[in-house]
């Protein structure tokens, strides 16, 4: 066994310096949706501009009352807040949000329906896009929809997990909002059948 304290705080300095190798592509992603700035960009424009749009918000200007809590996703700022009826939680989850505007549904909805382990099947719609897609996928780690789905008032719209998380934080859904398997789990205990929902 080595002892030499100095071989030990390398190892650290290498799996920390390894980490932040690994760490970077995250920052470096591009706001826009594509995979990638290029290298010679400053990143620091495009941290500092990602920061200042996902902000914590008030309900006051979106909501008349809390009554069963209250979800607001902003499609421009990839954001989704939720306030409980007390106020005593306020929650920022980053999202996917959908591809195009013709794919993007705003105005008010609500909670309808909370399933654990949701099934999934193509819209008429997206089969029509994507004719080689399955008629139906069972919960499990091949679902779109990830490990819980708020189903909306809307039609087939739905909050829900994707175990693709490099869909968070991009245009990169046929309408739905996507949020990382953890904040849909965390979100799903907090909401209720009921729970206004409003898209901006």
């Amino acid at each position: 066994m080595n002892r030499n304290p100095m071989n030990n705080m390398n190892r650290r300095g290498f799996v920390a310096g390894g980490a932040a190798i690994l760490a970077t592509p995250a920052i470096a992603q591009n706001i826009d949706g594509a995979e990638t700035v290029e290298v010679e960009r400053d990143l620091s424009e495009v941290v500092r501009r990602n920061i200042s749009s996902f902000r914590s918000l008030d309900w006051q200007p979106y909501f008349s009352n809390l009554r069963n809590g209250a979800i607001l996703v902003d499609i421009s700022s990839r954001a989704l807040h939720f306030w409980s009826e007390d106020q005593s939680i306020y929650k920022l989850y980053p999202t996917s949000v959908p591809i195009t505007e013709d794919l993007t549904r705003l105005g008010r909805t609500k909670v309808v329906r909370k399933v654990v382990g949701p099934s999934w099947r193509p819209t008429p719609a997206m089969k029509e896009r994507n004719p080689e897609w399955p008629d139906f996928v069972g919960p499990g780690p091949d679902n779109p929809l990830g490990t819980h789905a708020l189903y909306l008032s809307w039609t087939y719209y739905r909050i829900h997990g994707t175990h693709d998380t490099r869909k968070i934080g991009r245009r990169s859904s046929n309408g739905c909002i996507g949020l990382f398997n953890e904040h849909i789990a965390e979100l799903f205990k907090l909401t209720k059948v009921g729970t206004q929902v409003l898209l901006i």
